[in-house]
């Protein structure tokens, strides 16, 4: 094999200067109407989710949500019998409180795929005679990745369910008035037995029926006032519950619940709430009222401190299993979209720099096909019996001996980590949904930094990086403004044979570069403040020129950790905390 000629030493980190423009905001462009439209973005996105689960991913960043809280129980018509006493006082017991519905961030989750598109709160217990009262339902969490954004759907959305009200509408729809009555005190009466008919009848039973549907009215109206200002949450941050000082030993610390989503209903009345001077002795119970229904958008959006950002086939799946030394699996293959799910690795840095991908024994990495086909040749013939681990040292390494290796043993020199995101390839029309279109671009949002990634090989990568920026400012104004460098990968198909009039070819090129991101790739802060990214050539085949790239990795994630950190202070500063 023909060892590659490095052409890295001609590219320095470009000098920031100061234009005195600020960074401009824009809300994201309105999509087009028309049934037209909507039918092709429809089988867009059709043609999108079929395309990402393909080969069995389970990656799942987007899910519309159902929740319902748990019902009340049913209270109880009984009355209280003992020797002597045939006749007692009514004696039954209120309906439990149905559970409530909480939504937790969980830091061991990465795929919405394990939520369930509905979710059922526990209902309470129905009341018993001699004054029993039902157990209130136990509350139900639903635990997702951090990152998640949760959104209620208002109601002209035609993807919500129907509530609690407008159920019980549809099933009465068509009953004449007095069945639509007899179906509607079917569900919300309970009779003692053989004693419904006179019930309904009597005074009592009217005047707590008008009573009971002036408290359905309030309820109704109070909901709808809280449907004007939905729910949004950012599930950004893990819930933590600090354990108080005084609590005792041994006693039971408190779990997070997360944030409430939907209140259980409360429980019926048993027949002692509705005794009256007129009515000593009441024959009917209230059932539970229904839990909220509510549905809601859920959103994943991956936290990771770098995003890789780069056409179809730029390498960026190699690159990320070299700057993690293999341990991320991502696909690798010589086609477009090879990478149809973000895939995530954590980057491990010494103090000197020396990062874990860098040590891991393995500095070519090839096709997965390949690697796959390498691989079994060596079990065949055995080389793979005595090999060691990762964990493993070696025999004539000294017990005392500092040795940097990965695994366990690179713990001790570990001085910064840090998370880099392999997303799948962007193309030309990506923010009108092409491609895998929203799919990706959603999957980038939160990324601390963004990092182009562009095929020195092709016959102009300058176009790719246009392409790529356009896309980002229109998917989302500003976006681009978190870009920070361009990594020209596969040099090494670049004079790789050793050929002086090739290898100035090569460095023309890349100075050709160079120069269109000093002219064209411009960032602008909000701060008035304006710098060109950084361009580095490098071989992710051959784990060429990774170290400068991990240094400045290291330091675009510790500047944007530390301007997040002096925002959180202001802020809190101005709140007078």
């Amino acid at each position: 094999m023909t060892k590659p000629i490095g052409i890295f030493k001609s590219s320095l980190r470009s000098p920031r200067f100061h234009l005195g423009t600020s960074r401009r905001y824009s809300d994201r462009p309105a999509a087009h109407s028309g049934s037209d439209v909507d039918l092709e973005a429809a089988c867009r996105r059709r043609r999108t989710e079929w395309k990402r689960k393909q080969g069995g991913q389970s990656f799942l960043d987007h899910l519309i949500l159902t929740v319902r809280g748990g019902n009340g129980g049913n209270g109880c018509a009984a009355f209280h019998r003992e020797k002597y006493k045939p006749f007692g006082p009514p004696s039954g017991g209120d309906g439990g409180r149905g559970g409530d519905v909480y939504i937790l961030p969980t830091s061991g989750l990465t795929t919405l795929s394990s939520v369930p598109n509905r979710v059922i709160g526990q209902s309470g217990g129905h009341g018993q005679g001699t004054w029993q009262n039902g157990k209130n339902g136990e509350p139900t969490i639903i635990k997702v990745p951090l990152g998640t954004v949760v959104r209620e759907l208002p109601r002209d959305d035609p993807r919500r369910s129907k509530d609690e009200w407008e159920a019980e509408e549809e099933s009465t729809a068509g009953l004449t008035p007095l069945e639509k009555r007899d179906k509607m005190r079917e569900n919300r009466w309970l009779h003692y037995p053989r004693s419904g008919e006179t019930n309904v009848q009597r005074d009592s039973f009217k005047e707590a029926e008008a009573s009971l549907y002036k408290q359905e009215r309030e309820r109704r109206i109070a909901r709808r006032k809280k449907g004007l200002t939905p729910i949004h949450l950012d599930l950004d941050k893990e819930e933590v519950l600090e354990r108080s000082v005084d609590a005792p030993l041994g006693s039971k610390q408190p779990e997070p619940t997360g944030f409430l989503i939907a209140l259980g209903g409360s429980g019926g009345l048993g027949n002692p709430h509705f005794a009256s001077a007129v009515n000593r002795s009441p024959k009917f119970a209230s059932r539970g009222q229904k839990g909220e229904r509510i549905t809601f958008s859920l959103e994943l959006k991956l936290i990771a401190d770098i995003g890789l950002v780069g056409m179809p086939n730029a390498g960026k799946s190699t690159l990320l299993r070299a700057l993690t030394g293999g341990r991320a699996k991502t696909e690798v293959a010589g086609y477009a979209f090879t990478t149809l799910n973000p895939v995530v690795g954590v980057v491990r840095v010494a103090e000197d720099g020396t990062f874990e991908g860098g040590i891991s024994g393995n500095h070519i990495y090839d096709e997965t096909q390949v690697e796959e086909e390498q691989q079994r040749e060596r079990m065949e013939k055995g080389e793979l019996a005595n090999v060691l681990t990762r964990n493993q040292s070696p025999v004539e390494a000294q017990e005392d001996e500092i040795t940097l290796r990965p695994g366990h043993r690179f713990d001790i020199v570990e001085d910064f980590r840090f998370t880099i995101a392999d997303n799948p390839g962007l193309i030309s029309r990506a923010a009108e949904n092409v491609g895998l279109g929203h799919s990706f671009l959603r999957s980038i949002e939160r990324s601390l930094a963004l990092v182009y990634v562009v095929d020195l090989s092709g016959p102009a990568p300058w176009d790719e990086l246009r392409v790529l920026r356009d896309e980002l400012e229109q998917y989302q104004p500003g976006m681009s403004t978190k870009a920070r460098m361009v990594i020209a990968n596969k040099a090494d198909l670049l004079a790789g044979d050793g050929d002086p009039a090739a290898v100035e070819d090569a460095k023309r090129k890349l100075s050709m570069l160079q120069r269109f991101v000093n002219a064209q790739m411009i960032v602008h802060e909000g701060s008035g403040d304006a710098f060109t990214l950084d361009v580095v050539p490098t071989s992710a085949k051959f784990s060429q020129n990774l170290v400068k790239v991990v240094g400045l990795m290291r330091s675009y994630v510790e500047e944007a950790k530390e301007h997040r950190m002096l925002s959180y202070l202001s802020h809190k500063l101005l709140l007078g905390e």
